[in-house]
């Protein structure tokens, strides 16, 4: 009875008529969601249709950024496919700065499309600063919180600092080295420079010739930017490095002639030692021989070839050689009295 009752025609067109009503207020809610993105989008040319918009969200794309760039884009001239500005967003760019670019590259007759600004983004650089940068050079200073030290041929440390004017070059933009880059390899020019000059005072006088040395190795290739110019800002002297080494180098080899002189003296001690053991070696032979005196004559005496007389002889020598050795001693010590009184101040 149920079934029979709903699907008479009057209840069915009713609920026909409640069903459409309903699916008009969600699309008509919905269409008031980008209804002021659609008029902004129509009142300033731009061909965007309001279901269009909700593609969008349905495609997880901010439709408010693809009308602003495409907006942007339409009042500067530039004829911008909104599906390209789509799949830039989807691809993690960032589609304003962009647009933003592509009008800076436009008014300044720059060659750029969207295809190079789009890969440019999406590698990682601001492709808005590039453009910039390239209508209006920067300045990079080298290095950039202090001075490149460098030694010219006379030993005398020279330091400077250098400013490097550089525009981007769009076209190597993408694969470009960075100012990292161009600050290494001005340093290495720097340094090069001073090094071959023969004098520190060269440099005083023409700082200009280090510019020109190192602008003439073309330090730019493979890189990002085109250098323009490049100025010594400030050049300083510093230290006496040849004179440093110089010295450096005395002390070093006065430590190796006090090494050798201190191993020869090692040598000679030890030399000295073994001289004093053998003295000492020889004393005690001496002294065994001396032993063996008194038993040769003790046996002299039993055998009868020494008597009481001859014994007595030898004494006396004896003791006439300990007298002499005694008086002798003493003369030389009475000479070196004498000379050291002479030597002493007021004693002629």
């Amino acid at each position: 009875m149920f079934a029979q009752s709903f699907f008479r025609t009057d209840n069915f067109w009713a609920w026909v008529l409640v069903g459409v009503l309903l699916f008009a207020v969600i699309l008509v809610l919905i269409l008031l969601k980008f209804i002021n993105l659609w008029v902004q989008a129509y009142m300033s040319g731009t061909r965007i249709g309001l279901f269009q918009l909700v593609g969008m969200s349905l495609r997880k794309v901010n439709p408010t950024v693809i009308v602003r760039g495409a907006i942007s884009a339409t009042q500067a001239g530039l004829p911008l496919n909104t599906r390209d500005l789509e799949a830039h967003y989807l691809a993690g760019g960032r589609v304003l700065n962009v647009v933003q670019a592509l009008i800076a590259a436009d008014r300044a007759q720059l060659n750029l499309d969207f295809r190079q600004a789009a890969a440019i983004d999406l590698a990682g650089r601001d492709v808005l600063d590039a453009v910039q940068t390239c209508v209006n050079p920067k300045v990079i200073d080298c290095p950039q919180n202090a001075k490149v030290a460098a030694m010219a041929m006379d030993g005398i440390q020279v330091m400077a600092k250098a400013r490097v004017t550089v525009r981007t070059n769009i076209q190597r933009l993408v694969g470009g080295a960075t100012e990292e880059t161009i600050i290494a390899r001005v340093g290495e020019g720097i340094v090069s420079t001073i090094g071959s000059s023969q004098s520190h005072k060269q440099v005083l006088e023409n700082p200009d010739r280090i510019s020109k040395g190192v602008l003439e190795k073309g330090l730019d290739a493979g890189t990002a930017f085109e250098i323009l110019s490049i100025d010594i800002a400030d050049v300083d002297i510093g230290d006496n490095i040849g004179a440093r080494l110089q010295a450096d180098q005395a002390e070093a080899d006065k430590r190796v002639a006090q090494a050798a002189a201190e191993s020869r003296r090692a040598m000679a001690v030890a030399a000295e030692q073994e001289n004093i053991a053998e003295i000492a070696a020889n004393r005690a032979k001496l002294v065994l021989a001396e032993a063996e005196v008194p038993k040769a004559m003790a046996e002299a005496f039993r055998s009868g070839n020494l008597g009481v007389l001859d014994y007595q002889k030898i004494k006396n020598i004896e003791a006439d050689t300990r007298m002499r050795r005694g008086i002798a001693a003493g003369e030389e010590a009475h000479l070196e009295n004498e000379e050291d009184r002479k030597k002493m101040p007021g004693q002629e």
